[in-house]
């Protein structure tokens, strides 16, 4: 089931807000789209889920410390949950712990999940076929948005992010551990979007009208890994021809 965010599904009861879970990133673009969320009156986030990598006790993908991600859901006053994968988890296995924690949400009345994605249509078409399987209902907040645009929206809202890995076919050392202003346009490769959508960087959300307080800490050390690309039967979570990729990370310190 997909749902158009600005046509919500009829309701039973005017008085009722449908109950959602927010894939949280700890990145900007969740940021933004939890804001547009809690603006709507239809909806009611009543809990978020992450996914972490057991192995090194960090978000997937984005390389954030734990400690910093349980700030940030702290600030922002929802119900938080983890979903601990393996450190270079098969599909099979990522599957199985998403269908896990989507049946215990379902049994607790949730109907819609809400996701940060801006424009990745393969990307969604295998979210809302597997939500579809539990009959839930996907929600996109930020879909077909001009990038600059929301990110332009972002910071005029007061939000403020710093970017905590980079992929190394655009960016170096320097470009990790800078925090997003409105000259960062400006410097981006021509190729790159300016919300990172195709995977180019990620970002730490640390202040913003949506937490109750500012995220401290403090910049680590910078570091690079090199990775085998992820595959799958059927192409559609990442698409690439190259072997290897590689990132750098800028670690982030809780105070």
């Amino acid at each position: 089931m997909i749902e158009n965010f600005l046509k919500p599904l009829y309701k039973d009861s005017l008085l009722n807000k449908y109950k959602t879970y927010f894939n949280w990133s700890s990145g900007k673009d969740s940021a933004l789209a939890l804001y547009h969320l809690l603006q709507n009156n239809n909806y009611s986030v009543d809990e978020l889920i992450t996914t972490i990598n057991s192995h090194y006790n960090r978000v997937s993908m984005h390389g954030l410390r734990k400690e910093l991600l349980i700030a940030q859901t702290d600030a922002l006053n929802i119900p938080a949950s983890l979903i601990e994968l393996p450190e270079m988890p098969s599909m099979a296995i990522y599957e199985q712990k998403i269908t896990e924690v989507v049946l215990r949400l379902k049994s607790d009345n949730f109907t819609h999940s809400a996701f940060g994605d801006i424009f990745l249509e393969d990307l969604r078409a295998y979210r809302d076929k597997q939500l579809a399987k539990q009959n839930l209902t996907s929600v996109y907040p930020l879909w077909k948005r001009n990038t600059k645009a929301l990110l332009n929206e972002f910071l005029d809202l007061g939000f403020k992010t710093i970017i905590v890995c980079a992929n190394s076919k655009y960016f170096n050392e320097d470009f990790v551990g800078t925090i997003i202003d409105k000259k960062f346009i400006d410097n981006l490769p021509k190729e790159v979007d300016p919300c990172g959508e195709n995977g180019e960087f990620h970002t730490f959300c640390f202040d913003g009208p949506i937490f109750k307080n500012p995220i401290d800490f403090t910049i680590g050390e910078k570091v690079y890994r090199e990775y085998d690309t992820p595959k799958t039967d059927d192409d559609t979570v990442c698409k690439t021809s190259a072997e290897k990729y590689g990132v750098w990370y800028c670690d982030l310190l809780p105070k």
